[in-house]
Order: C-alpha cells, then sequence, then structure tokens
C-alpha cells in the first residue's frame, strides 16, 4: 500500500501532468510494441523507422522518392520489405496473381476514397477509387464495351483524327525549332492528344486541346518565344488532380483538412481557369447526352441530338446514375487520359529521340510495312518501343496496396495476417535486373522474345479486374501515334536537353518542371 501511494501520489498531486504524459507513454508502448516480437509482422525484414509511424511512408510520398527509397529497401532486405507499421511491399512478380488477380484480387485500401472527385458541393469515387467492388461493378459494366477491340476498330477514324493534329503540331514545332533554336515542350502536345481522344471517343465531343494553341493571334514574335506549344487549358486540372497524390495516404479526414489548405495556397488564376474550363466542358457533354436520351424517348420533333447515346456519359445516365456522378466520372477520364497517356507517349518520344539508332529501327519498319489499324501490335519492333517505354515511363510508379483477407494469406513460406496492407511497386517490378538486365536501359529488342517473367512483371496500367479500365484505349493510342510521327520523320535530328525524365514519384508521377524538351538543328 505504501509502495501504491508513492506511485500515485505525483498523479494525484499533478493531474495536468499526467494529462500531457499518458499519451506520451501509450504512444511510446504503442511503438515498442511494433517493432517487438510481439507484433504479428515482426518476422518481415525492414528498417527500424517505418514499423513504428505510418507517417515515414506518407513523409516519403510528399516529398516524391517513395518509390525509389521502397525500391532500395529490397536491395537491402529482401524481396519483402515492411514500408509501415501494417504495410508490406513485394518486389517478386510471383505475388501478383495472388494479390490482383485470382478470385479478384485482395480488396482495395480505405485511402484509395482519397481520390474521390468532386461535383460542386458533391463527393463521387470514380470507377477508379471506389473500393467496394458490389457499387464499382454497375459502373464499369455500363461502360466497359466501349474498350472492346471491335469498338476501338470501329472508332478508329476519331482517334486518327487526333494522331493527326499531333502529328501536325509537332511538325510545326519541329520547324519553329528549327528557326529560334528553341525547346519544345513535346508534354504539352501529348498531354492534348490524349484528352482529345479521350473526349472524341469516350464523351462525344473533342475538347481541342490540340488547337487551342492554334486558335491564338501568330506573330512574328512566336517563333523566338520560348513556349513553342502552350500548356492545354485542362493542365492545371490535370496538375492539380496529380499533386493529390502527395498526401493520399493520410486518414480521410486530415486529407480533407490538407487538400483544402492545399487548394487555397496554391491556387492562381490559371488553375481556376484550368478548372473552370473542363467543369464547363464535362457539364456540356453530359447536358447534350441527357438531351440526346430525352430526344430519343419522345415523339416530338423539335428535340434533336447530335450526342451519340453510345458515349460514355450516355450510357451511364441510361445506367441510372445521376447527372452530378456521371459528370464526375467523366473528369475522372479527362484527368487519367491526359496525365498518363501524355506521358506515356512524351516519355516514348524522349527515348526515341535519345535513341538514334532506335528510331531508325522503328521508321524502317513502320516504312517498309505502312501498317494499318490492326497491323500496329503485330510489327515486332514497334511493340517492343511501345511496350519498353510503357517499363520505363513510370507514369504510375509508387505501390498498389490492397488488404489480406479474413484467414491471412501465405507467400513463399512468409504469412501476412488478414487486414495486412501488402503492395506491389511498378518501380521495383519494372527495374528489377533479374527479369529486366539493364534495366535502366531502353532496349526495345528484349520485347521480341520476351520471358514469362517480362510478361508478368510489366504492369503500367496495374492488374487483374481493378486495373486501367480506359488500357485499351491508351494503348491503342500510343501504337497509331507513334507510327504515324515516326513515319512522318518528325523526329528525325531531335535531341534531348537531358540525359533523363527527372518525377516526382507521387501515385500519379509528376515530371519536374513540367517540361520534356526536344530541340531540332
Amino acid at each position: 500500500m505504501a509502495l501504491q501511494g508513492i506511485l500515485l501520489s505525483p498523479m494525484v498531486a499533478h493531474p495536468f501532468l499526467t494529462l500531457l504524459l499518458l499519451p506520451l507513454i501509450l504512444l511510446a508502448l504503442r511503438s515498442l510494441y511494433r517493432i517487438s516480437f510481439l507484433h504479428p509482422l515482426s518476422h518481415v525484414p525492414g528498417p527500424l523507422l517505418p514499423p513504428i509511424s505510418s507517417l515515414w511512408l506518407t513523409y516519403h510520398a510528399w516529398i516524391g522518392d517513395e518509390a525509389s527509397v521502397v525500391h532500395a529497401l529490397h536491395e537491402k532486405h529482401g524481396t519483402i520489405v515492411r514500408n509501415g507499421p501494417n504495410s508490406v511491399d513485394i518486389s517478386d512478380g510471383a505475388a501478383l496473381a495472388a494479390i490482383y488477380t485470382e478470385r479478384g484480387g485482395f480488396a482495395k485500401t480505405q485511402f484509395y476514397e482519397n481520390f474521390a472527385l468532386p461535383d460542386g458541393a458533391q463527393l463521387h469515387n470514380s470507377i477508379f477509387s471506389e473500393i467496394d467492388t458490389a457499387i464499382r461493378a454497375p459502373r464499369a459494366k455500363a461502360v466497359a464495351v466501349l474498350f472492346s477491340t471491335s469498338n476501338l476498330r470501329q472508332g478508329q477514324d476519331l482517334i486518327y483524327q487526333c494522331v493527326d493534329k499531333l502529328v501536325g503540331r509537332l511538325a510545326e514545332g519541329k520547324k519553329l525549332s528549327q528557326t529560334s533554336g528553341g525547346p519544345l515542350n513535346i508534354l504539352n502536345l501529348t498531354r492534348g492528344l490524349a484528352v482529345d481522344a479521350v473526349s472524341s471517343y469516350l464523351l462525344g465531343r473533342s475538347y481541342d486541346a490540340l488547337s487551342e494553341d492554334s486558335k491564338k493571334k501568330k506573330d512574328e514574335t512566336t517563333a523566338v518565344h520560348r513556349e513553342l506549344a502552350e500548356p492545354m487549358s485542362a493542365s492545371g486540372m490535370v496538375d492539380t488532380f496529380v499533386a493529390v497524390g502527395r498526401f493520399w495516404y493520410l486518414p480521410g479526414w486530415a486529407f480533407k483538412l490538407v487538400e483544402s489548405w492545399d487548394s487555397w495556397y496554391n491556387a492562381n488564376e490559371e488553375v481556376v481557369h484550368s478548372l473552370a474550363r473542363v467543369d464547363d466542358f464535362v457539364a456540356g457533354v453530359v447536358s447534350e447526352a441527357e438531351a440526346a436520351i430525352k430526344a430519343s424517348q419522345t415523339d416530338e420533333k423539335t428535340l434533336t441530338s447530335n450526342h451519340p447515346l453510345t458515349s460514355y456519359p450516355a450510357r451511364l445516365l441510361q445506367a441510372g446514375f445521376t447527372p452530378s456522378e456521371t459528370r464526375a466520372q467523366c473528369k475522372d477520364l479527362i484527368f487519367a487520359g491526359s496525365d498518363s497517356t501524355g506521358m506515356n507517349l512524351a516519355t516514348i518520344l524522349f527515348m526515341l529521340a535519345k535513341h538514334q539508332e532506335c528510331l531508325d529501327k522503328i521508321r524502317e519498319e513502320v516504312l517498309k510495312n505502312k501498317p494499318g489499324f490492326d497491323d500496329l501490335q503485330a510489327l515486332p519492333y514497334l511493340r517492343g518501343v511501345v511496350k519498353e517505354g510503357l517499363r520505363l515511363s513510370m507514369a504510375n510508379p509508387s505501390r498498389l496496396p490492397r488488404v489480406v483477407p479474413a484467414g491471412g494469406w501465405t507467400f513463399k513460406h512468409t504469412y501476412f495476417p488478414a487486414g495486412t496492407e501488402i503492395s506491389c511497386t511498378p518501380y521495383s517490378l519494372h527495374l528489377n535486373p533479374e527479369v529486366f538486365p539493364d534495366p535502366h536501359e531502353f532496349n526495345p529488342e528484349r520485347w521480341i522474345e520476351p520471358s514469362e517473367e517480362m510478361m508478368r512483371d510489366a504492369i503500367p496500367f496495374g492488374l487483374g479486374s481493378r486495373q486501367c479500365i480506359a488500357r485499351n484505349l491508351a494503348t491503342v493510342e500510343l501504337y497509331c501515334a507513334v507510327a504515324k510521327i515516326v513515319e512522318a520523320g518528325i523526329l528525325e535530328g531531335a535531341k534531348t536537353l537531358t540525359d533523363r525524365i527527372e518525377i516526382l514519384e507521387w501515385f500519379n508521377s509528376k515530371v519536374i518542371g513540367e517540361r520534356i524538351d526536344l530541340t531540332w538543328d
């Protein structure tokens, strides 16, 4: 009793001190538990700090080196590493099937919902960010047919119209670069192709991003202006959404606070204009889809609409989804199509300009075969160039986390309890020297006779039922654009200004400086 009194007396005498110290004591005890042998993930190797707090991973995501830091952990500790209190990353492609494809794969983690999109005051999960498969399934089903091979074949004219515009803009930029010696930021133009292709083919009306700069009044000073291709009006919106990937690991309540502060702090006239421009465009195509549906359901001759009832917004509306959610889903398409496909194509063009010997080989193949739409993916070297570009592009470099289901999961004698956040990281898989020798080198020839491991581990669009729904459209865009650009000889004599493309490794990577430049003598 005497000892108890001695221990309790300071707490009774100093209640404020007790309130101050108790959380710190509990925090210390929690940290000790997480690194102790009592924790169910104590058998997974890794450094000391990540198991103590999820802030370690959040910090590296924020500063933009998450993927390369986790990759370094694999190089030091092996193919399975603990990168958080309840989180594990695996750099062995043999784990992909169980996590992402078999029986639909494991469920997405909660923080995917941080990518929900606003429509006015409402928030809607996109087909990508929705974690409940029962909610996602009818939305995906309503539009999945648009991404089939047969539908893409029928819509090839729309895609080629956008590609032809891109070729024209690149040719114009090449000529101006030769005249002024200035650089052409091809990322602006490849983003423009991506958003125009998505909007033309899926939304029923072209955004006309590739026409925006050409509509501006031009004079003699244009040739010496440092921007030979001005950023498209959607760029501010795209960059704003990309930036969300810095803090997507935060709990929902914390994410909302940080996102609100970030939106206020980084707001400027260009971003506000971009967001408004995209909102207006999306509102317009959804209204057109509503009008087309109404016209199809009435006998009134005064109601007419040229909007196709087979468009992405029309299909969602006819499936019973609200105009508000339909606008959000369309906005997500514009973002995803512009960012990832634009980055992938710009990377391929950068690599071909840097490796003129590869350019010579692909140009010879294209000029010899003169491929039509159905022939593109059968050309071995063109296929190798596209696949190698996708491998190195790192449009989405960071991990793809899932949750281990009830009953736990064992991978190669390592057990993971239910609820563990488990992931594979494209950055680590794509740069694995055991699967891709000299992994940092651009080597299209490696895809002429790829190994099973190469085909398994290259996951630029994700994997399984939750992979990018528009992957077929994105792939078709890349093949069409690369073939047309190479055929036109635009990259002949092109030079890169940097040895590599520097990125911030957010969920959607951000090119540092937002420039991928080429010049021509």
